[in-house]
Protein backbone atom coordinates (compact mmCIF):
# COMPACT_ATOMS: atom_id res chain seq x y z
CA UNK A 1 0.00 0.00 0.00
CA UNK A 2 1.36 3.39 -1.00
CA UNK A 3 0.51 6.72 0.63
CA UNK A 4 -0.05 10.03 -1.13
CA UNK A 5 -0.39 13.61 0.11
CA UNK A 6 -3.99 14.76 -0.18
CA UNK A 7 -3.75 17.71 -2.51
CA UNK A 8 -1.50 20.55 -1.39
CA UNK A 9 -1.48 19.44 2.24
CA UNK A 10 0.68 17.52 4.65
CA UNK A 11 -1.98 14.83 5.16
CA UNK A 12 -0.95 11.45 3.76
CA UNK A 13 -3.66 8.98 2.82
CA UNK A 14 -3.54 5.43 1.50
CA UNK A 15 -3.96 5.01 -2.26
CA UNK A 16 -7.07 2.97 -1.50
CA UNK A 17 -9.79 4.36 0.75
CA UNK A 18 -12.50 2.24 2.35
CA UNK A 19 -15.96 3.53 1.44
CA UNK A 20 -18.85 2.82 3.78
CA UNK A 21 -21.85 3.43 1.53
CA UNK A 22 -22.69 -0.27 1.95
CA UNK A 23 -22.97 0.06 5.73
CA UNK A 24 -26.43 0.21 7.27
CA UNK A 25 -29.13 -0.42 4.68
CA UNK A 26 -32.65 0.86 5.06
CA UNK A 27 -35.31 1.74 2.52
CA UNK A 28 -35.07 2.65 -1.15
CA UNK A 29 -31.60 2.88 -2.66
CA UNK A 30 -29.92 2.13 0.69
CA UNK A 31 -31.41 -1.36 0.63
CA UNK A 32 -29.96 -1.92 -2.85
CA UNK A 33 -26.53 -0.41 -2.23
CA UNK A 34 -25.84 -2.55 0.82
CA UNK A 35 -27.05 -3.77 4.17
CA UNK A 36 -23.79 -4.43 5.97
CA UNK A 37 -24.39 -4.55 9.71
CA UNK A 38 -22.00 -4.10 12.63
CA UNK A 39 -20.30 -7.52 12.76
CA UNK A 40 -19.74 -7.64 9.00
CA UNK A 41 -18.62 -4.02 8.97
CA UNK A 42 -16.08 -4.70 11.71
CA UNK A 43 -14.67 -7.60 9.66
CA UNK A 44 -14.41 -5.47 6.51
CA UNK A 45 -12.91 -2.53 8.42
CA UNK A 46 -10.29 -4.73 10.11
CA UNK A 47 -9.28 -6.35 6.82
CA UNK A 48 -8.90 -2.94 5.19
CA UNK A 49 -6.79 -1.54 8.03
CA UNK A 50 -4.67 -4.71 8.20
CA UNK A 51 -3.96 -4.29 4.47
CA UNK A 52 -2.54 -0.82 5.09
CA UNK A 53 -5.56 1.37 4.38
CA UNK A 54 -5.54 4.38 6.72
CA UNK A 55 -8.35 6.31 5.02
CA UNK A 56 -12.10 5.71 5.52
CA UNK A 57 -14.88 7.70 3.84
CA UNK A 58 -18.52 8.01 4.83
CA UNK A 59 -21.34 10.59 4.72
CA UNK A 60 -24.13 11.69 7.04
CA UNK A 61 -26.70 10.82 4.39
CA UNK A 62 -25.54 7.19 3.95
CA UNK A 63 -28.34 5.02 5.31
CA UNK A 64 -29.67 8.17 7.01
CA UNK A 65 -26.78 8.29 9.46
CA UNK A 66 -26.45 4.56 10.12
CA UNK A 67 -23.19 4.28 8.14
CA UNK A 68 -21.50 6.85 10.37
CA UNK A 69 -22.82 5.11 13.48
CA UNK A 70 -21.54 1.70 12.33
CA UNK A 71 -18.15 3.11 11.33
CA UNK A 72 -17.70 4.91 14.64
CA UNK A 73 -18.64 1.83 16.63
CA UNK A 74 -16.39 -0.31 14.45
CA UNK A 75 -13.34 1.85 15.16
CA UNK A 76 -14.16 1.61 18.86
CA UNK A 77 -14.74 -2.17 18.73
CA UNK A 78 -11.40 -2.71 17.00
CA UNK A 79 -9.55 -0.40 19.37
CA UNK A 80 -8.07 1.68 16.55
CA UNK A 81 -5.85 4.52 17.76
CA UNK A 82 -7.29 7.84 16.61
CA UNK A 83 -4.08 8.98 14.93
CA UNK A 84 -3.88 5.80 12.85
CA UNK A 85 -6.97 6.44 10.74
CA UNK A 86 -8.07 9.36 8.59
CA UNK A 87 -11.84 9.68 8.83
CA UNK A 88 -13.71 11.59 6.12
CA UNK A 89 -17.41 12.37 6.05
CA UNK A 90 -19.70 14.64 4.07
CA UNK A 91 -22.61 17.06 4.46
CA UNK A 92 -25.30 18.36 2.07
CA UNK A 93 -28.16 15.87 1.77
CA UNK A 94 -31.46 16.09 3.57
CA UNK A 95 -31.24 15.01 7.19
CA UNK A 96 -34.43 16.60 8.54
CA UNK A 97 -37.67 18.06 7.17
CA UNK A 98 -38.11 21.74 6.46
CA UNK A 99 -36.32 24.26 4.24
CA UNK A 100 -33.10 24.20 6.30
CA UNK A 101 -32.78 20.44 6.63
CA UNK A 102 -30.37 20.14 3.70
CA UNK A 103 -27.76 22.12 1.79
CA UNK A 104 -24.43 23.86 2.38
CA UNK A 105 -25.65 26.80 4.45
CA UNK A 106 -23.80 27.87 7.58
CA UNK A 107 -26.68 26.68 9.74
CA UNK A 108 -26.95 23.22 8.19
CA UNK A 109 -23.20 22.68 8.26
CA UNK A 110 -22.93 23.70 11.93
CA UNK A 111 -25.80 21.43 12.93
CA UNK A 112 -24.62 18.44 10.95
CA UNK A 113 -20.98 18.45 11.97
CA UNK A 114 -22.08 18.05 15.59
CA UNK A 115 -24.44 15.22 14.65
CA UNK A 116 -21.74 13.43 12.62
CA UNK A 117 -19.22 13.70 15.45
CA UNK A 118 -21.73 12.17 17.85
CA UNK A 119 -22.52 9.25 15.52
CA UNK A 120 -18.83 8.66 14.79
CA UNK A 121 -17.93 8.93 18.51
CA UNK A 122 -15.06 11.27 17.61
CA UNK A 123 -13.88 14.68 18.81
CA UNK A 124 -12.81 15.76 15.33
CA UNK A 125 -13.25 14.86 11.66
CA UNK A 126 -10.09 14.65 9.57
CA UNK A 127 -11.70 15.60 6.24
CA UNK A 128 -15.10 17.28 6.07
CA UNK A 129 -16.55 17.51 2.57
CA UNK A 130 -19.44 19.34 0.96
CA UNK A 131 -21.24 16.46 -0.75
CA UNK A 132 -22.48 18.42 -3.77
CA UNK A 133 -23.48 21.82 -5.06
CA UNK A 134 -26.02 23.94 -3.18
CA UNK A 135 -27.44 26.26 -5.86
CA UNK A 136 -28.94 28.67 -3.31
CA UNK A 137 -26.19 29.18 -0.73
CA UNK A 138 -23.39 31.61 -1.68
CA UNK A 139 -20.04 29.87 -1.96
CA UNK A 140 -18.60 32.52 0.37
CA UNK A 141 -20.95 31.39 3.15
CA UNK A 142 -19.99 27.74 2.73
CA UNK A 143 -16.25 28.43 2.67
CA UNK A 144 -16.47 30.66 5.76
CA UNK A 145 -18.48 28.03 7.65
CA UNK A 146 -15.89 25.34 6.88
CA UNK A 147 -13.09 27.65 7.99
CA UNK A 148 -14.94 28.21 11.27
CA UNK A 149 -15.05 24.46 11.89
CA UNK A 150 -11.29 24.18 11.37
CA UNK A 151 -10.61 27.08 13.73
CA UNK A 152 -12.82 25.43 16.36
CA UNK A 153 -10.85 22.17 16.07
CA UNK A 154 -13.88 20.15 14.97
CA UNK A 155 -12.42 19.56 11.50
CA UNK A 156 -8.80 19.29 10.32
CA UNK A 157 -9.15 19.57 6.51
CA UNK A 158 -12.00 20.43 4.17
CA UNK A 159 -12.96 19.15 0.74
CA UNK A 160 -15.65 19.16 -1.93
CA UNK A 161 -17.51 16.53 -3.90
CA UNK A 162 -19.29 16.55 -7.26
CA UNK A 163 -18.47 20.18 -8.05
CA UNK A 164 -17.66 21.57 -11.50
CA UNK A 165 -14.14 22.81 -12.20
CA UNK A 166 -15.12 26.48 -12.11
CA UNK A 167 -16.93 26.03 -8.80
CA UNK A 168 -13.91 24.40 -7.15
CA UNK A 169 -11.66 27.15 -8.52
CA UNK A 170 -14.06 29.79 -7.20
CA UNK A 171 -14.10 28.25 -3.71
CA UNK A 172 -10.30 27.99 -3.70
CA UNK A 173 -10.00 31.59 -4.88
CA UNK A 174 -12.36 32.89 -2.19
CA UNK A 175 -10.42 30.99 0.46
CA UNK A 176 -7.09 32.38 -0.78
CA UNK A 177 -8.37 35.96 -1.00
CA UNK A 178 -9.93 35.92 2.46
CA UNK A 179 -7.21 33.80 4.11
CA UNK A 180 -9.67 31.04 4.92
CA UNK A 181 -9.15 27.29 4.97
CA UNK A 182 -8.67 26.08 1.41
CA UNK A 183 -10.27 22.87 0.07
CA UNK A 184 -7.59 20.20 -0.27
CA UNK A 185 -9.60 17.61 -2.18
CA UNK A 186 -12.41 16.85 -4.57
CA UNK A 187 -14.29 13.57 -4.41
CA UNK A 188 -15.53 12.78 -7.90
CA UNK A 189 -16.66 10.03 -10.24
CA UNK A 190 -13.79 8.74 -12.37
CA UNK A 191 -13.31 5.42 -14.10
CA UNK A 192 -11.68 4.09 -17.23
CA UNK A 193 -15.19 3.88 -18.70
CA UNK A 194 -16.07 7.44 -17.62
CA UNK A 195 -13.17 9.83 -18.19
CA UNK A 196 -15.17 13.09 -18.42
CA UNK A 197 -13.15 14.46 -15.50
CA UNK A 198 -10.15 14.81 -17.77
CA UNK A 199 -11.65 17.64 -19.84
CA UNK A 200 -11.78 20.43 -17.24
CA UNK A 201 -11.63 19.11 -13.69
CA UNK A 202 -8.29 17.30 -13.65
CA UNK A 203 -6.39 20.17 -15.32
CA UNK A 204 -7.91 22.53 -12.76
CA UNK A 205 -6.94 20.23 -9.88
CA UNK A 206 -3.36 19.93 -11.09
CA UNK A 207 -3.15 23.72 -11.42
CA UNK A 208 -4.67 24.47 -8.01
CA UNK A 209 -3.13 21.62 -6.01
CA UNK A 210 -6.42 19.86 -5.23
CA UNK A 211 -6.27 16.12 -4.54
CA UNK A 212 -8.61 13.66 -6.24
CA UNK A 213 -10.62 11.05 -4.35
CA UNK A 214 -12.32 8.70 -6.80
CA UNK A 215 -15.78 7.30 -6.13
CA UNK A 216 -17.33 4.36 -8.02
CA UNK A 217 -14.09 3.20 -9.71
CA UNK A 218 -15.98 0.19 -11.11
CA UNK A 219 -18.76 2.32 -12.62
CA UNK A 220 -21.43 1.09 -10.23
CA UNK A 221 -20.34 -2.54 -10.74
CA UNK A 222 -20.35 -2.48 -14.54
CA UNK A 223 -16.58 -3.10 -14.53
CA UNK A 224 -16.81 -5.86 -11.93
CA UNK A 225 -16.30 -8.56 -14.58
CA UNK A 226 -19.89 -9.74 -14.22
CA UNK A 227 -21.19 -7.87 -17.25
CA UNK A 228 -20.58 -8.27 -20.99
CA UNK A 229 -22.38 -7.69 -24.27
CA UNK A 230 -23.56 -11.27 -24.13
CA UNK A 231 -24.88 -10.96 -20.58
CA UNK A 232 -26.01 -7.40 -19.83
CA UNK A 233 -27.74 -8.47 -16.62
CA UNK A 234 -24.58 -9.94 -15.13
CA UNK A 235 -25.28 -12.14 -12.11
CA UNK A 236 -27.93 -9.88 -10.62
CA UNK A 237 -25.44 -7.42 -9.11
CA UNK A 238 -26.14 -3.85 -8.07
CA UNK A 239 -26.50 -2.59 -11.64
CA UNK A 240 -29.50 -4.90 -12.15
CA UNK A 241 -31.52 -2.90 -9.60
CA UNK A 242 -29.70 0.44 -9.40
CA UNK A 243 -28.41 1.43 -12.84
CA UNK A 244 -26.06 4.24 -11.76
CA UNK A 245 -23.83 6.07 -12.68
CA UNK A 246 -25.03 6.58 -16.28
CA UNK A 247 -22.61 5.18 -18.82
CA UNK A 248 -22.19 4.45 -22.54
CA UNK A 249 -22.51 0.68 -22.37
CA UNK A 250 -21.24 -0.12 -25.86
CA UNK A 251 -18.09 1.86 -25.22
CA UNK A 252 -17.78 0.26 -21.79
CA UNK A 253 -18.00 -3.25 -23.25
CA UNK A 254 -15.11 -2.45 -25.60
CA UNK A 255 -13.09 -1.38 -22.57
CA UNK A 256 -14.11 -4.49 -20.60
CA UNK A 257 -12.96 -6.69 -23.49
CA UNK A 258 -9.56 -4.96 -23.48
CA UNK A 259 -9.23 -5.26 -19.70
CA UNK A 260 -10.26 -8.90 -19.76
CA UNK A 261 -7.40 -9.72 -22.11
CA UNK A 262 -4.89 -7.96 -19.84
CA UNK A 263 -6.39 -9.57 -16.73
CA UNK A 264 -6.14 -13.07 -18.21
CA UNK A 265 -2.53 -12.50 -19.28
CA UNK A 266 -1.58 -11.32 -15.78
CA UNK A 267 -3.68 -13.83 -13.85
CA UNK A 268 -5.69 -11.09 -12.14
CA UNK A 269 -9.32 -9.94 -12.27
CA UNK A 270 -11.05 -7.33 -14.42
CA UNK A 271 -11.89 -5.07 -11.43
CA UNK A 272 -8.26 -5.22 -10.32
CA UNK A 273 -7.19 -3.94 -13.74
CA UNK A 274 -9.84 -1.18 -13.62
CA UNK A 275 -8.67 0.03 -10.21
CA UNK A 276 -5.00 -0.36 -11.14
CA UNK A 277 -5.56 1.89 -14.17
CA UNK A 278 -6.81 4.62 -11.82
CA UNK A 279 -3.83 4.14 -9.51
CA UNK A 280 -1.57 4.78 -12.50
CA UNK A 281 -3.19 8.19 -13.12
CA UNK A 282 -1.10 11.07 -11.79
CA UNK A 283 -4.05 13.16 -10.56
CA UNK A 284 -5.46 10.42 -8.30
CA UNK A 285 -4.73 10.70 -4.57
CA UNK A 286 -6.94 7.82 -3.42
CA UNK A 287 -9.51 5.42 -4.89
CA UNK A 288 -12.55 4.65 -2.75
CA UNK A 289 -13.50 0.98 -2.66
CA UNK A 290 -16.66 -0.33 -1.04
CA UNK A 291 -17.72 -3.88 -0.37
CA UNK A 292 -20.72 -5.87 0.76
CA UNK A 293 -18.57 -8.94 1.39
CA UNK A 294 -15.04 -9.58 2.55
CA UNK A 295 -14.13 -11.41 -0.68
CA UNK A 296 -15.05 -8.32 -2.72
CA UNK A 297 -12.80 -6.19 -0.53
CA UNK A 298 -9.91 -8.64 -0.79
CA UNK A 299 -10.19 -8.68 -4.58
CA UNK A 300 -10.12 -4.88 -4.73
CA UNK A 301 -7.15 -4.75 -2.37
CA UNK A 302 -5.21 -6.85 -4.87
CA UNK A 303 -5.27 -3.96 -7.34
CA UNK A 304 -2.31 -2.28 -5.60
CA UNK A 305 -0.11 -5.17 -6.76
CA UNK A 306 -1.10 -4.90 -10.44
CA UNK A 307 1.56 -3.08 -12.45
CA UNK A 308 0.48 -2.04 -15.93
CA UNK A 309 3.17 -1.68 -18.59
CA UNK A 310 3.45 1.33 -20.87
CA UNK A 311 2.08 -0.81 -23.69
CA UNK A 312 -0.90 -1.95 -21.62
CA UNK A 313 -1.65 1.60 -20.51
CA UNK A 314 -1.46 2.77 -24.12
CA UNK A 315 -3.87 0.03 -25.21
CA UNK A 316 -6.34 0.93 -22.47
CA UNK A 317 -6.01 4.62 -23.28
CA UNK A 318 -6.73 3.97 -26.95
CA UNK A 319 -9.95 2.07 -26.27
CA UNK A 320 -11.21 4.46 -23.56
CA UNK A 321 -9.98 7.87 -24.74
CA UNK A 322 -12.52 10.68 -24.77
CA UNK A 323 -13.57 12.07 -28.15
CA UNK A 324 -12.03 15.46 -28.80
CA UNK A 325 -14.10 18.52 -27.85
CA UNK A 326 -13.57 22.24 -28.25
CA UNK A 327 -11.67 24.07 -26.85
CA UNK A 328 -9.55 21.08 -25.89
CA UNK A 329 -8.55 20.17 -29.44
CA UNK A 330 -7.63 23.78 -30.21
CA UNK A 331 -5.60 24.17 -27.01
CA UNK A 332 -3.73 20.98 -27.87
CA UNK A 333 -3.17 22.12 -31.44
CA UNK A 334 -1.81 25.51 -30.39
CA UNK A 335 -0.12 24.46 -27.16
CA UNK A 336 3.32 23.75 -28.53
CA UNK A 337 4.15 27.17 -29.91
CA UNK A 338 5.62 28.48 -26.66
CA UNK A 339 7.99 25.53 -26.39
CA UNK A 340 9.59 26.09 -29.78
CA UNK A 341 13.05 27.60 -29.93
CA UNK A 342 12.92 31.36 -30.64
CA UNK A 343 14.21 32.51 -34.01
CA UNK A 344 17.84 33.65 -34.04
CA UNK A 345 18.51 37.37 -33.60
CA UNK A 346 20.13 39.65 -36.14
Amino acid sequence: MRYNPLGRSGLYVSELCLGTMTFGGGDGMWQVVGRVQQDEADTILKAALDAGINFVDTANIYSEGAAETILGQGLKNLGIARDQVVVATKVLGRMSPGPNGAGASRGHIMDQVEASLKRLQLDHIDLYQIHGVDPLTPVEETVEALDNLVRRGLVRYVGLSNWAAWQVAKAAGIAEARRLTRPVSLQAYYTIAGRDLEREIIPMMESEGVGLMVWSPLAGGLLSGKYSREDEKGDGGRRANFDFPPIDRERAYDIIDAMRGIAEAKGVTVPQVAIAWLLHQKAVSSVIIGAKRIDQLQDNLGAVEVALSAEELAALDAVSKLPAEYPGWMIERQGGYRYQAPPPRG
